[in-house]
C-alpha cells in the first residue's frame, strides 16, 4: 500500500511553481516553496504553505542550498531536475576553472552535451524514487516541433530548453507493451567486460 504524499518541496519558481502549489492544495498536500534572496516575496512563495529563503542570489542559491533545505524540512528523498540554465552553465563554468586545466567555456570540448546526460540521470533518479514510494512515473520525450507549444502551455521561461517531461502519480494496472514480443538482445551483445567483444 503506497504511503500518501503529505509534503511537497517545490524546487522551482514562477508560473510553474504556482501551478504546482495550486494542484497540491487541491490534493490536500502541504507545500514548501524556496526562493533566493532576490526572489524573496515572489508570488510563488505566497502560494505555498511555507516558504524558505535561501542564502545567496540567483540560480546558484537554489543549487548550493537544496540538500541542506531538504534536511531541514524533513524530506528523506530529493528529486532533482536538470535544464540548460543550471546544468550547462554549471558544467562550462566549472571546467573553465584553473584546477580543471581549461580557461574558457568552449562547448566543443565536450563530445556530447553532458548537461543533457545529467538531466537523463536525474530523470532516472525520479523514476526510482517514485517506485520506492509505490508510485508510477513515465518520461515523455519532446519532439523538436512540439517544444514551443510545450513551453507556452506550461509557462517555461524562454531561456530554458526542455528535453522531456516526467509524470509521477498513482500507478494504473500495467499493460505489457507489444514491443516486448521482439525479445531482448543477448547480454554479450550489450555488456562488454574490459574491451569490446571481437576486437583481437
Amino acid at each position: 500500500m503506497p504511503r500518501p504524499i503529505r509534503r511537497l518541496l517545490i524546487a522551482n519558481r514562477g508560473e510553474i511553481a504556482i501551478r504546482i502549489a495550486r494542484s497540491a492544495a487541491d490534493a490536500g498536500i502541504e507545500t514548501v516553496a524556496v526562493a533566493s534572496e532576490d526572489d524573496a516575496g515572489a508570488l510563488h512563495t505566497l502560494r505555498a504553505d511555507r516558504a524558505v529563503t535561501l542564502n545567496g542570489r540567483g540560480a546558484a542559491a537554489y543549487l548550493d542550498r537544496a540538500v541542506a533545505l531538504c534536511r531541514r524540512a524533513g524530506f528523506r528523498r530529493v528529486l532533482l531536475r536538470g535544464d540548460t540554465d543550471f546544468t550547462q552553465s554549471a558544467y562550462l563554468d566549472r571546467y573553465a576553472q584553473a584546477d580543471k586545466g581549461w580557461t574558457d567555456r568552449d562547448e566543443s570540448r565536450w563530445p556530447v552535451p553532458y548537461w543533457d546526460i545529467d538531466t537523463g540521470f536525474a530523470a532516472l533518479l525520479m523514476h526510482l524514487s517514485a517506485v520506492d514510494q509505490g508510485l508510477g512515473s513515465c518520461f515523455f520525450g519532446l519532439p523538436a516541433e512540439t517544444v514551443a507549444d510545450f513551453k507556452a502551455a506550461f509557462g517555461v521561461p524562454e531561456e530554458y530548453q526542455p528535453i522531456g517531461t516526467l509524470t509521477v502519480g498513482y500507478r494504473a494496472p500495467d499493460k505489457r507493451s507489444p514491443s516486448l514480443k521482439r525479445g531482448r538482445r543477448p547480454v554479450d551483445e550489450v555488456v562488454h567486460h574490459g574491451r569490446w567483444a571481437g576486437l583481437g
